[in-house]
């Protein structure tokens, strides 16, 4: 497992997260389904997850903020939602590392996970997130 791979898991955790309706953060960021991944790996995927449903609420708003007066956030693709949600965590609050790495790693996760046709919007909330809270 690498970071990539790690956020990755981090996307997929929000995604059972958001879709169980439990709403049980330890539940989500247990990742006892991985099969393998390093210690540092799966530290990593815990944080960004975890750090995600810590700050729903703040990443949230400002997912809604983004969106087109009339779309609701309720018809989001819940796949492009947990990316937005992993990534717009990792600009918050992972300065050390540079929005367009940020970006790439959402785009190439959207594009592994078959949400193609959403990498426009996706990058486009990001640059938006990106630009606001990193001047």
């Amino acid at each position: 497992m690498n970071r990539h791979e790690s956020r990755l898991a981090a996307v997929q955790g929000m995604y059972s997260w958001d879709l169980s309706g439990q709403k049980d953060a330890a539940a989500a960021i247990s990742f006892d389904w991985l099969e393998n991944g390093g210690d540092d790996d799966l530290t990593f995927a815990r944080h960004l997850l975890g750090g995600s449903l810590e700050n729903i609420e703040q990443i949230d708003s400002l997912v809604k903020s983004h969106l087109a007066p009339n779309w609701e956030f309720s018809r989001l693709n819940r796949v492009a939602l947990a990316i937005l949600r992993i990534s717009i965590f990792s600009i918050l609050y992972q300065k050390e590392i540079e929005s367009p790495i940020i970006i790439d790693e959402a785009l190439e996760i959207a594009k592994s996970l078959g949400v193609e046709d959403k990498c426009k919007f996706i990058n486009g909330v990001l640059d938006k997130v990106s630009k606001e809270t990193r001047q």
